[in-house]
């Protein structure tokens, strides 16, 4: 008698990261209106609307990675251990911008906060590549979109240098 049916794992690994997105969003919603609108930024921002739809598919394309590196290794082991390890240090990373950023005001540590996330999610990609190209190459739009986010949250940190 199987306990967890087959696709359980796959729908677990692929919903993980929306977990920190969800709580993340409770923070978010509240300073858009307040703070973040005070906020200069740059021509090439993004509009609000795009943010939340963007990071829906970053969230369930990097989880649904995860769980192709672990079923690829055969679950929690001692192979797992450095690929899935890092993927878990980028998405703690990941989920941290948000409270660093909007909830304590603090753009000059979002961004050291973005930069590490971004070389952990780089470091994650290149160690999954030989275990599972599929799931380094679905990390690719993860990546593009960290770059933009450093860029822009580098961009609002300079432009709004008194801003608290």
């Amino acid at each position: 008698m199987e306990v967890v049916p087959a696709w359980a794992p796959a729908v677990g690994f692929t919903l993980l990261p929306h977990a920190g997105g969800f709580l993340g969003s409770t923070i978010t919603k509240k300073e858009i209106p307040t703070w973040y609108q005070t906020l200069q930024k740059p021509s090439w921002c993004p509009p609000n609307w795009v943010f939340a739809p963007v990071w829906g598919t970053l969230y369930t394309s990097m989880g649904y990675s995860s769980y192709l590196v672990w079923k690829e290794l055969g679950g929690f082991n001692e192979k797992s251990v450095v690929p899935l390890g890092l993927y878990a240090g980028q998405l703690a990373l990941n989920w941290a911008w948000t409270p660093v950023f909007f909830g304590a005001h603090k753009m000059g540590w979002g961004l050291v906060t973005l930069l590490l996330t971004a070389g952990t999610a780089t470091a994650t990609a290149a160690s999954w590549y030989n275990i599972n190209r599929t799931a380094a190459y679905l990390m690719v739009p993860y990546l593009a979109w960290l770059t933009m986010a450093s860029a822009l949250n580098y961009r609002i940190w300079k432009d709004n240098p008194s801003k608290k």
